[in-house]
């Protein structure tokens, strides 16, 4: 009889296997997807290949999506995808967090809602199960692309790519459902519970698992961190105070400054009664600064005559004064024309949800790790001020040849 210590030695090497990446024959540290920035929308669009044969599909990057939809009937159509049954496992974990749709009838077909986050609409859709392709590390090669199966996505109609980038069939969500892409590359790769994004207008990436390959160890290394807090499928950060110029902003009595993460959202918006207290600051730090105020063009609040590089910079307080998401330069001003400028920080209105929307331009150039095991988003500010940007950190990495 085997004795207690063999047992557990047993187990321990089975819980080892299990952890390991099945697919590849080797433990992964990342998969990452190229992202580029759609200059007519201001979206951010991913490639991923899948099905049989590989083909390419476009989608839009939802931080707070809760798993990936295409339309599965235009564009690349493959032949190797499955549907699921409504009575499966890989149905329950799809609708966790809907408790509205647990039941289900055999011999149909699994029904889940994707959600377009750009115009905040739902359909219906079917939920499948195929092939994708990642591109990976081995850490005795330089790199290579390989397949994971079983991959859970819904199918949506061609109607609900309403308002997406052109050629963009679907969007890739983000969130922290378990059918979400970081969750399921995780589980199935046996990486870490973490992603990365660095958003730029040009070539940027999306890395899940452990970016220290791509990024390097001293980027990687000089992150700071601060709490990072999920409501449903969204990201938020809670913003102490807001700075100017080093002077702080009279927001106190709003409350607590809940932020949104978000890649739909182009610019930063603010719930109205912030957002006045915001820009009457920011123009007072202008004049000081011998800025010119000129007229205002859609959709921004506030603009002025071309400048030259420096203008007021932005302070999000987090969870000490130690500890400060600052936003400038490149992040703050969007070129309208060859005369003007205009702050890229927006009113939200008075029914904005969260105080603070956090958009793209503000994240560009800026290395974000989302850790969802530790509950922590690790965040560089500018890489512009370590003289480097998250295109060219990628083209001098050893995965160049995937962009």
């Amino acid at each position: 009889m085997a004795s207690l210590s063999q047992f557990l030695l047993f187990f321990s090497f089975l819980f080892c296997l299990k952890n390991t990446f099945p697919v590849l024959g080797f433990q992964s540290d990342f998969a990452l997807f190229p992202v580029a920035k759609d200059a007519a929308t201001l979206q951010y669009v991913a490639r991923i290949s899948h099905g049989a044969p590989l083909g390419s599909t476009d989608l839009v990057v939802d931080l707070g999506g809760s798993f990936l939809w295409m339309d599965c009937n235009s564009g690349h159509v493959s032949s190797s995808y499955r549907l699921i049954s409504s009575c499966s496992v890989n149905c329950s974990r799809a609708k966790f967090h809907d408790l509205g749709s647990t039941s289900c009838l055999l011999n149909t077909n699994c029904y889940v809602s994707p959600y377009n986050g750009v115009t905040g609409s739902t359909s219906m859709g079917e939920l499948v199960e195929d092939i994708i392709a990642v591109d990976s590390v081995d850490p005795s090669d330089v790199g290579q692309s390989t397949t994971v199966d079983h991959f859970l996505f819904a199918c949506a109609s061609t109607f609900h790519l309403q308002g997406l980038a052109s050629g963009a069939k679907g969007m890739m969500g983000l969130g922290k459902a378990s059918i979400s892409l970081p969750s399921q590359l995780s589980s199935s790769i046996g990486h870490p519970q973490k992603f990365s994004v660095c958003l730029s207008s040009s070539t940027g990436v999306l890395l899940t698992g452990s970016g220290d390959t791509v990024f390097g160890t001293k980027i990687a290394r000089s992150l700071a961190y601060t709490p990072l807090i999920t409501k449903q499928n969204d990201y938020f950060i809670n913003v102490q105070s807001i700075k100017i110029n080093g002077r702080r902003l009279a927001v106190h009595e709003q409350g607590k400054l809940e932020a949104k993460l978000s890649t739909v959202v182009p610019y930063t918006t603010m719930v109205s009664s912030v957002y006045e207290i915001f820009s009457k600051a920011y123009v007072e730090a202008a004049t000081k600064m011998n800025m010119t105020r000129v007229e205002t063009v859609a959709p921004f609040g506030l603009c002025f005559s071309s400048i030259g590089p420096l203008v007021p910079e932005i302070d999000l307080v987090l969870q000490s004064e130690m500890v400060k998401w600052r936003i400038q330069g490149r992040n703050l001003m969007v070129k309208v024309s060859e005369e003007s400028v205009c702050l890229g920080f927006l009113d939200g209105g008075l029914e904005q949800s969260s105080p603070i929307v956090i958009g793209g331009l503000q994240m560009e150039d800026n290395l974000l790790e989302f850790d969802i095991g530790s509950s922590m988003l690790g965040f560089s500010s500018s890489l512009l001020l370590k003289e480097t940007t998250c295109s060219s950190s990628l083209q001098d990495s050893k995965l160049k040849q995937f962009f």
